[in-house]
């Protein structure tokens, strides 16, 4: 029996380290969106991975005169003048549109796409 006790006990402090190097990571380049990772599988042999990560949307500050690009405005939508009257949004030329960019109100010409005015913070709450 004591045999028995012993050699689980043996086995067992032998098995701990092996199972701890074989979870232990290693970062060897961290990189704006990108980590490169050294793992050991349980063999003790290196494998190299790269992980991705998202990068955050970079949302655009929007001036008069630039080209409006709905994929960087946040929030995107065409929005009623009336609605934001009282807060300096004023009824639109012909052949222009107002829309929201996050708390922005962006006047954009409907042809070209070009950005005619800005009301920052018009649709904050």
């Amino acid at each position: 029996m004591k045999k028995l006790i012993l050699a689980a006990m043996t086995a067992s402090l032998f098995a701990t380290p092996m199972a701890a190097s074989a979870q232990s990571r290693t970062v060897i380049k961290e990189k704006p969106g990108r980590t490169v990772v050294v793992q050991k599988d349980g063999r003790g042999h290196k494998v190299t991975r790269t992980v991705v990560r998202q990068q955050p949307a970079r949302y655009a500050k929007w001036q008069r005169g630039q080209r409006f690009d709905r994929n960087r405005a946040p929030n995107y939508r065409q929005i009623d003048y009336r609605a934001y009257r009282q807060r300096g949004v004023y009824a639109p030329p012909r052949g222009y549109q107002w829309v929201q960019s996050g708390n922005d109100a962006v006047l954009v010409a409907i042809a070209s796409g070009l950005i005619g005015a800005v009301i920052g913070g018009a649709i904050a709450n």
